[in-house]
């Protein structure tokens, strides 16, 4: 059932290609004649990743999948990372290099492998701090600061980018990675504005949820990365209750009913999928799925690691791109089949 869930995930390209691609079809935003040129280069244009030979070795470890990712987006090879396979289910852009090695459960450690791969340093989040008595009779752990109530989420992230790339020697790359991120956030920023005044309509804030079953769900708000992408791309959050320190509330589907904005769901689905939510009267009852509007029917994403860092919130920004930034003339086309495909 999980598989079938994940399959979407195999329809998009690696999200980010090359940092010079990027920087120049950016530049064009200032110049498209159109909302549908600018459109185009917004959606074409994604962020830098290392090419496969790009990547370098370096002697550590990563139990926390937001650090292997942005590792990754450095271009740096760590000798192993936990849960490999589960990390291309939930976060598969960027892919983890070939050659890295599971490290069994991100909570437990296989600790006999790990003293076999003899780091240099263990990386892990605040979140795991428990285990650092036993980690650090392998090799020092270094803890990095991810997720912090009332700290600015994306200035953290970038900070986490910086510690990780003075660590392992990639301060260039950790600087270029950053300025893509922000690089192509504005422009698509940019392009949703050109294309709203076009349109004479606003863009309509969003309702960011994950289903965990089919009567409740994640809404993600404040600190959440959802959220910190979204300001970057001036759009805003329809959910303005509080979230705990990763940025989500668990709430049910009548605390959503009320609420005026157009809904991104985030999969995986419950059990039933679409089918399920067709028949579900909850479901039925929310923002832009009572209206049956084109223009504000609920939009599907693939799974995105939600407590990810600047890879994810630029996956997660192309993916609203390549749904929000539509040609004039085919926009509730576009619209109605994200909401029923």
């Amino acid at each position: 059932m999980m598989q079938r869930w994940l399959s979407p995930l195999k329809v998009f390209r690696p999200l980010m290609t090359s940092l010079l691609t990027s920087l120049v079809a950016l530049s064009l935003l200032g110049v498209a004649g159109t909302a549908t040129a600018t459109a185009t280069e917004a959606m074409a244009a994604t962020p830098l990743t290392p090419t496969p030979e790009g990547f370098v070795d370096r002697p550590v470890v990563v139990l926390d999948w937001t650090l292997a990712e942005t590792l990754t987006g450095l271009g740096v090879r760590a000798i192993g990372v936990g849960q490999v396979e589960t990390y291309r289910s939930w976060v598969d852009q960027p892919e983890l290099p070939t050659g890295t090695r599971d490290l069994g459960l991100r909570t437990q450690p296989n600790l006999e492998q790990l003293a076999r791969l003899a780091p240099d340093d263990i990386l892990i989040s605040p979140m795991l701090a428990s285990l650092t008595p036993r980690l650090s009779s392998i090799a020092p752990v270094t803890s990095i600061p991810l997720y912090t109530p009332d700290t600015d989420t994306w200035q953290t992230l970038v900070e986490a980018t910086r510690q990780l790339g003075k660590m392992t020697h990639r301060e260039s790359q950790a600087e270029q990675l950053i300025r893509a991120s922000e690089t192509y956030m504005a422009g698509v920023n940019a392009a949703l504005h050109q294309q709203a005044a076009q349109n004479q309509q606003a863009q309509m804030p969003l309702l960011m949820v994950q289903f965990m079953d089919d009567r409740h769900v994640r809404v993600f708000g404040n600190n959440s990365l959802f959220q910190a992408v979204t300001e970057r791309l001036g759009i805003a959050n329809a959910w303005q209750g509080d979230t705990n320190a990763w940025g989500f509330a668990t709430v049910s589907l009548e605390k959503l009913v009320t609420l005026k904005g157009r809904m991104v769901v985030v999969e995986p689905l419950p059990p039933g999928g679409r089918e399920g939510l067709a028949r579900n009267d909850l479901w039925q009852a929310l923002p832009g799925v009572r209206e049956n509007s084109g223009a504000s029917a609920p939009l599907f994403l693939p799974p995105v690691w939600s407590f990810g860092a600047l890879p994810s919130a630029s996956r997660f920004a192309h993916m609203l791109a390549e749904r929000l930034l539509t040609r004039p003339d085919t926009a509730i086309t576009q619209g109605q089949t994200d909401g029923d495909h």
